[in-house]
């Protein structure tokens, strides 16, 4: 059975950080807030991240990854049709947010998909539901199944949409963060062409039969650098809330706030709190792209060992301007049975620091390690029934 291990401990430490420095100071009004490092998986920030509370329509980042995923597989076409049902349209066509989706027409899943992303259509969500899944319900399963696979471990998903439906939709600051991490990292052209949008247009005005173009609602896009997503969500009972990212010299990082009292407050709030986590925090180079680290075991293969380096240039995240003492342990399940690919990841290099998070940061195998011949094979079985 492989277990965890630490491999060698090494040696990072280069100057105390000054106590009052470890965490640098942030207030918002916000009773739910979180923030991640994406780049090194420090959670800068959290508060109350791990209280249930209603989506909204931040529920939709799930109605989404789950057609990004089908998408990936090939189970679902960008081009593909969906008909808008009429008894879809009279439920949905006048509540809450609309993408003006009409009766009998068939949109692309690329346009439902920006629907839903750019302009939070509560219809485009439930027709794009339908036609994956059949029915909203059936839908609303592979929901449920994405986030358990995702390790969503405090969220269910009881609507495509996140429209209020007495408490069978829940999920936390923590894990909204981890499904946008998840939708960042399995799907980032899909992620880069469909969440950023700045408007999108679809529908007429009665009488008129102007085109209507909405604008999307993510409050950073244009007002932070390097800001590409996510998703707004407001409903009376959970308030206003918003699942944001932004990407700013190589640094990824990650945000949530929920509940706040109003739409201005959330957008000043958001932005805010963005600018705070890229001037507050700074990287610190720990390896070098494609440096050896140590040495991870390997089971059944052609070496007993493999190297681990790092996939890209690996930087820890510490409070700006300070140098704190770190340490860095190898951990890994293990032994890694073979076969190895080259730049599979098989290991972490986990960095700690007295009074900050911890953080993890990826290895991957230097080179390839086949399966063992017939002879080593056997050696290993005496080795192994010998205790040798």
């Amino acid at each position: 059975m492989k277990k965890l291990i630490a491999a060698s401990i090494l040696a990072l430490a280069v100057a105390a950080v000054p106590t009052n420095a470890a965490n640098p100071p942030f207030d918002t009004p916000a009773p739910i807030a979180y923030m991640e490092d994406m780049s090194s998986g420090a959670v800068l920030y959290a508060k109350d991240a791990d209280r249930r509370i209603p989506p909204a329509s931040m529920a939709k980042m799930m109605t989404v990854y789950v057609a990004f995923d089908l998408i990936k597989q090939g189970k679902l076409k960008l081009d593909q049709q969906i008909e808008v049902m009429p008894e879809t349209w009279k439920k949905w066509h006048s509540q809450g947010s609309t993408m003006f989706l009409a009766v009998g027409e068939k949109p692309t899943v690329s346009d439902l998909l920006k629907g839903i992303v750019t302009l939070s259509g509560n219809d485009a969500c439930v027709v794009l539901a339908e036609g994956i899944a059949g029915t909203e319900e059936a839908f609303v399963n592979l929901m449920n199944q994405q986030g358990k696979k995702l390790g969503l471990t405090n969220s269910q998903f009881g609507t495509s949409n996140g429209w209020p439906d007495e408490g069978r939709t829940y999920v936390t600051a923590r894990d909204l963060a981890h499904l946008a991490k998840a939708t960042i990292q399995d799907h980032p052209q899909l992620y880069k062409d469909f969440y950023s949008l700045p408007s999108f247009t679809w529908g007429k005005t009665l009488g008129a039969g102007a085109d209507i173009s909405q604008a999307n609602r993510d409050p950073l896009l244009g007002k932070v650098a390097g800001a590409d997503g996510l998703k707004t969500g407001h409903t009376e009972e959970a308030g206003y809330g918003f699942t944001g990212s932004a990407e700013q010299g190589g640094r990824r990082l990650v945000m949530v706030v929920a509940g706040l009292d109003t739409y201005s407050g959330r957008a000043a709030e958001s932005v805010k709190f963005m600018n705070w986590g890229f001037r507050a925090w700074s990287p610190r180079p720990i390896v070098g792209k494609g440096k050896p680290v140590g040495d991870v075991a390997v089971q059944g293969g052609g070496s007993s060992s493999v190297s681990v380096i790092a996939p890209r240039d690996l930087a820890a995240t510490v409070p700006a301007g300070t140098s704190p003492e770190m340490q860095g342990r190898i951990v890994y399940q293990g032994p890694v049975k073979a076969p190895i690919k080259a730049g599979d990841h098989i290991a972490d290099l986990v960095i700690d620091s007295p009074g900050m998070p911890q953080q993890t940061l990826p290895l991957v195998a230097a080179n390839d390690v086949g399966e063992a011949g017939f002879f080593r094979r056997a050696w290993l079985g005496l080795w192994s029934l010998f205790g040798l």
